[in-house]
């Protein structure tokens, strides 16, 4: 229990770090266009980070816990890889390089898993209830979706690596070229826009759960019950973003320069809410997942039945292939949102001048585009239980951004150093998590 206790208390340390290490994601362009000054921008997002508990589901939580069997490992492996995924933060942050929170956890718990699998079998296969194991196979590499939905493990992860920046590079893209658009005197980027928020009030509308399916109803009334569920207030949100841009884009040509400024700095004060909104649903998500599986892994190596322990105890992993619904007592995440947050009130300077100024100049404009395009791609990855790096989004969206412009607005060696940064991260993150552990192991 010791160790568990040791665990819990280290994951929540690591979310802290996590929060002033990735506060620049969420509040750099706000401070590098000055809309706020870095302590009010600190403040801003921190909040949202919280308010993320109310909003998000524990989808993300689950893919995290189910990174390495539960059955197969020890707390040491699991101790290992938060301690790794620590140091790794520390120098990235002392360093002032943007790299992955998310990915530095997922290779730290995968290669600590490994060096246990190497430690108790070698290279050799090995029987559990009569079934053949590789030992390789302790980590969850890919495990095809459900019914057709999207496949979960390490490689959807890594892919991602490339794919997130990639999808918040295309939406920023998009989002300037529509907004420059929208600031010509021309009919048809008007009637563009009118089509795309009938076409998102239609499919927001589809998404929606009625209060039949709420397995929990937060109120007797249905309505609200229905207004707060979790899954519907990310959508409600997904409409609020597109909806708000689309109204500036209706009245857009009509501003002059001076309140076309002033119209674009209120609305990156909703675009970076919204986007710290999906880095506190993503990035908490993650610890919440490795909390979980440490107390999944307690119990199967304590051999207590999880009736006997402690109603803060209580975790259930997810398992869609036996029907079994994740349980998590509420004190889980309100610590990890909690951590979270006060973590980005702690800020991250170093990272917000890499990411605020050297990658591209960031005006209103650049920044309500890139933070929207981060936001958004932040919703539909959860939607859709992927763990992405809020770092490697907001980078892509940025990036996206300067790509309007001309190719050259983008200082291609800053973001080669990312690159390489984001690359590395899983593999000296999971190598440093195998030290570890062999290190551990002579004392646990």
């Amino acid at each position: 229990m010791t160790l568990l206790i040791i665990i819990i208390v280290l994951a929540l340390i690591f979310d802290y770090i996590n929060g002033f290490h990735d506060a620049a994601n969420a509040i750099a362009t706000v401070v590098a266009t000055k809309v706020l000054s870095p302590f009010q921008a600190v403040l801003w997002a921190a909040f949202f980070n919280f308010l993320a508990y109310w909003v998000f589901g524990l989808g993300v939580a689950n893919t995290v816990a189910k990174t390495a069997e539960a059955s197969e490992i020890n707390l040491v492996v699991i101790l290992a890889g938060v301690v790794a995924a620590i140091i790794w933060n520390l120098i990235t942050w002392w360093q002032g390089i943007p790299s992955s929170s998310s990915h530095t956890l997922i290779g730290g718990f995968a290669g600590a898993a490994l060096a246990h699998a190497f430690a108790v079998h070698g290279f050799s296969d090995y029987t559990i209830d009569g079934n053949v194991h590789h030992w390789y196979n302790i980590v969850s590499w890919y495990k095809a979706g459900k019914d057709g939905g999207m496949p979960s493990g390490v490689l959807i992860i890594i892919a991602f690596i490339v794919l997130a920046p990639l999808l918040g590079a295309l939406m920023s893209y998009l989002i300037s070229i529509w907004l420059l658009n929208a600031s010509r005197k021309s009919i048809f980027p008007k009637i563009f826009t009118v089509a795309l928020m009938i076409l998102t009030i239609w499919f927001v509308q589809g998404q929606m759960v009625s209060f039949a399916d709420i397995e929990k109803p937060r109120f007797v009334s249905h309505f609200w019950s229905v207004v707060f569920e979790s899954h519907n207030i990310k959508w409600f949100l997904v409409a609020f973003i597109i909806l708000t841009v689309s109204l500036f884009c209706l009245i857009f040509s009509s501003l002059n320069l001076h309140q076309a400024n002033a119209w674009l700095k209120k609305m990156q004060l909703v675009s970076s809410a919204a986007f710290s909104l999906g880095h506190g649903g993503n990035d908490s998500q993650k610890v919440m997942g490795i909390i979980a599986a440490a107390v999944a892994v307690y119990i199967q190596t304590s051999g207590v039945a999880i009736e006997s322990l402690p109603d803060w105890l209580q975790v259930t992993l997810a398992n869609d292939d036996k029907g079994i619904k994740g349980v998590m007592p509420d004190w889980i995440p309100l610590a990890c949102y909690t951590a979270i947050a006060v973590g980005t009130l702690s800020g991250g300077w170093k990272i917000v001048k890499t990411m605020g100024s050297k990658i591209t100049k960031v005006t209103s404009f650049e920044g309500v585009a890139a933070e929207t395009a981060g936001a958004l791609t932040l919703y539909i990855t959860e939607h859709f239980k992927v763990p992405v790096s809020t770092t490697h989004t907001i980078t892509g969206s940025i990036i996206g951004v300067g790509l309007t412009k001309r190719i050259s607005a983008v200082r291609w060696g800053v973001t080669v150093s990312l690159i390489w940064a984001w690359v590395l991260t899983i593999p000296i993150s999971a190598l440093l998590a195998a030290i570890c552990y062999y290190f551990l192991s002579i004392f646990l």
